[in-house]
């Protein structure tokens, strides 16, 4: 890396201060950007993998799942016929679903709208007593 010399600046003009600082505050700014950049790219690949694994990790507890579902079938296939109990298993996994969905419908509906409510209020108050301010 060549080395930067220190101009003298006890004998600088004030443009050639101003100017110096100008240039020293967009190569800050830029060596900053590159350094963000960097830690952002390094952060998003992280972050990719542990996106990856965590999509792996439900697709193996959907299997598992399945698999006790299954086994849910066989266990009742003990008792009653196995077209019986997979029937039995199919009704209550369809009715935890419809309860499932029902609740989150609701908490959806107590989300929206999504607008800030009560921001909106006091950005109009805010407007409102500058705009009385102003009249006065």
């Amino acid at each position: 890396m060549a080395e930067r010399s220190t101009p003298d600046t006890e004998h600088a003009s004030t443009g050639q201060l101003i100017a110096r600082m100008s240039e020293q505050t967009s190569t800050l700014i830029r060596d900053e950007m590159r350094l963000a950049q960097a830690e952002l790219s390094a952060k998003a690949r992280t972050a990719g993998v542990g996106i990856g694994m965590f999509g792996v990790g439900g697709l193996l507890a959907f299997f598992g799942v399945a698999s006790l579902v299954t086994t849910a079938i066989l266990a009742l296939a003990l008792a009653l016929p196995a077209w019986a109990s997979a029937g039995v298993v199919t009704l209550v996994l369809l009715a935890a679903a419809a309860v499932v969905s029902l609740l989150g419908k609701k908490r959806v509906e107590q989300a929206t709208p999504v607008a800030p409510g009560r921001t909106i209020d006091t950005i109009k108050q805010d407007i409102a007593e500058v705009k009385g301010a102003a009249h006065t």
